[in-house]
């Protein structure tokens, strides 16, 4: 799988689609719940950092596979919807981009 521009993409994109899901499903919630405020303060670095890097790998793989503008936009807007990752890279392997 990390072979390929897209299987190092699809790999990232899993993720930094867990950073997310961590971030809003465990740090959020001890940070206003349990009163510990350095959840967020860590995950989210962690997470932007995350985050960073697969746009990154978004552009790497863009020039290497030559990805349409549509591909490439949609991989940056699903990186902000919690699950999001998890359905575009159903679609990838529909459309049967390698």
């Amino acid at each position: 799988m990390l072979q390929s521009p897209v299987g190092r993409f699809r790999v990232m994109g899993f993720i930094e689609g867990a950073s997310l899901l961590i971030l809003l499903f465990i740090a959020m919630p001890l940070k206003y719940w349990a009163g510990l405020p350095q959840a967020v303060t860590y995950v989210g670095s962690i997470h932007g950092f995350l985050f960073i890097l697969y746009l990154f790998i978004i552009a790497y793989t863009t020039f290497k596979v030559r990805w349409s503008l549509i591909w490439a936009a949609s991989a940056v807007i699903v990186a902000f919807i919690p699950f999001g990752n998890i359905v575009f890279d159903a679609r990838l392997q529909k459309a049967n981009i390698r």
